[in-house]
């Protein structure tokens, strides 16, 4: 045991920054931080939480980035996983000599690691062995449309791991030798990308590759879905060689290929993982509401409560198990059953309340809104989170009460400006209120009509144009001509707005 944990912590001290944050991502920890932070994290890591996960994770990681490299690996290499295998552009020399050969070029084994793609662990693939390492697909000729072939072998661990596994659905095994194919890229871990033009035969047969969604926008193009491609029933279960060949259109773009024997999980297995270990306990999750509604001396607005609705919001129905992933700020959540059936028919792993992205590693059941859920009727479908981490039910006819409330509560007391009686004048003294004079009911002074701030005048806007042309002429500017002889005239529109405040609600 110490042994092993001695020799686990040398491979992690070996591993780059991507691989360390590989590590630590599948493992729940932060990946942020320099190069040393990340190192020193995942040490502690691998000495506090030493387990067969975390042991099979950082010797995946190892395995990528030495492979075959050193007489360690080639010891230890897993039962049925074949000692060589050829590359996808075939060489003579490589027959001839047998050297080792990645992407038409010779590798010696040295101690000395060659840049290696790593593809992303994909939650309904369990990879049990790699048959063929990514190996980059190299054009032949200028053509655009280019064939690139491989070869391996099934041992007979494997081809019976295959004979005996349980079906899925009909035709469909548990377990499966898949091909994928991604960009030619080592910075980083690589998505599922197939190259345009892709057909794969299988000892001279054609397999199925998934088609195009179609795409309801208009102008948008349809795309496909980038997923493994089951080889399994073009195989040859036994000793005999299996060929795969891949078209593929060349248009500037590197992509590489790699076969694994993988167990392919269902939604309902994946349900069952992160039941089993991913609860945030209720208490935890009220620690995060009063972190979210703690008052803050620097904000301006205080918040004293935040509301959650109980509905799905992918299928609009009333929650069945809350989830939501660790690194979103909401505290709204989806259902887990109907999040994870979407995306095993159509993997996104995407967040449906804020978009950013919802890897499984990271989803978490909520065990507080769990609670409330089984507390609450039908009926209730919104909830309010309290400072204290408490929560109280809104009903629908609360609901209605509060809108009405927002929608009722003007800023100003509304005044039926088409009743001369409710604005205090007459229709008779109106062009006075327009042309800034007291009437009965204009302001002077500062004072208005009541319930009006500031002394604003209430203008009748039911007279038409003419009357109040006719009103304006009528002496009532005559006396701002004479008064204002010795001055400039101040320009006007129809209403004097340096003197009345005229407010329309």
């Amino acid at each position: 045991m110490a042994a092993e944990l001695v020799e686990t912590m040398n491979m992690v001290k070996s591993f780059r920054v991507s691989d360390l944050q590989t590590l630590l991502a599948s493992m729940g920890r932060s990946k942020s931080g320099l190069k040393q932070d990340l190192v020193g994290r995942a040490l502690r890591l691998v000495q506090t939480e030493y387990s067969p996960e975390l042991l099979k994770n950082v010797r995946q990681l190892y395995e990528s980035r030495f492979p075959r490299t050193s007489g360690w690996l080639a010891a230890r290499r897993p039962e049925g996983v074949p000692v060589a295998y050829s590359s996808l552009s075939s060489s003579p020399t490589a027959t001839s000599q047998g050297a080792d050969y990645l992407n038409g070029v010779s590798k010696q084994i040295t101690t000395t690691p060659a840049a290696e793609v790593k593809l992303v662990p994909l939650p309904f693939y369990q990879t049990l062995e790699t048959l063929l390492q990514p190996t980059e697909l190299i054009a032949q000729n200028n053509e655009k449309l280019q064939d690139s072939q491989c070869i391996f072998e099934l041992t007979p661990n494997q081809a019976d791991q295959i004979r005996n596994a349980t079906e899925l659905r009909p035709g469909i095994r548990s377990i499966q030798v898949v091909l994928r194919i991604c960009y030619t890229d080592s910075i980083g871990v690589q998505e599922d990308q197939y190259p345009p033009n892709i057909a794969v035969k299988v000892n001279q047969s054609y397999c199925h590759v998934p088609g195009y969604y179609p795409s309801n926008k208009p102008g948008v193009e349809p795309r496909r879905p980038c997923r493994p491609v089951n080889i399994t029933p073009w195989l040859h279960l036994s000793s005999i060689t299996n060929r795969v060949t891949v078209t593929w259109g060349n248009f500037g773009k590197r992509y590489s290929v790699a076969v694994y024997l993988v167990r392919v999980f269902t939604a309902a297995d994946l349900f069952s993982q992160l039941k089993l270990c991913s609860v945030e306990s209720a208490e935890r999750c009220r620690e995060r509401i009063q972190d979210k509604l703690r008052y803050d001396p620097e904000s301006e607005i205080a918040t004293t409560g935040l509301r959650v609705s109980l509905i799905c919001p992918l299928v609009k129905m009333r929650l069945g198990v809350p989830s939501r992933v660790l690194t979103c700020a909401h505290l709204q959540c989806f259902d887990a059953v109907f999040f994870l059936q979407m995306n095993e028919k159509k993997p996104t792993w995407t967040c449906p309340v804020c978009d950013k992205p919802a890897p499984f590693e990271l989803l978490t059941i909520d065990g507080l809104l769990a609670e409330i859920l089984k507390e609450t009727s039908e009926d209730i479908e919104e909830i309010e989170y309290l400072t204290d981490g408490s929560w109280l039910p809104i009903s629908d006819e609360e609901k209605r009460d509060r809108e009405r409330e927002r929608s009722n509560t003007p800023d100003y007391p509304v005044v039926d400006i088409c009743i001369p009686e409710a604005n205090g004048h007459s229709p008779a003294h109106s062009s006075t209120s327009l042309t800034g004079k007291s009437g009965s009911g204009s302001v002077a002074g500062g004072s208005g009509a009541p319930g009006v701030p500031g002394g604003g005048a209430v203008v009748d806007l039911t007279l038409d144009s003419s009357s109040e042309e006719e009103g304006g002429g009528a002496g009532g500017d005559s006396e701002d001509t004479e008064d204002s002889a010795d001055s400039p005239a101040p320009k006007r529109g129809r209403y004097n707005y340096d003197k009345d405040l005229v407010t329309a609600y």
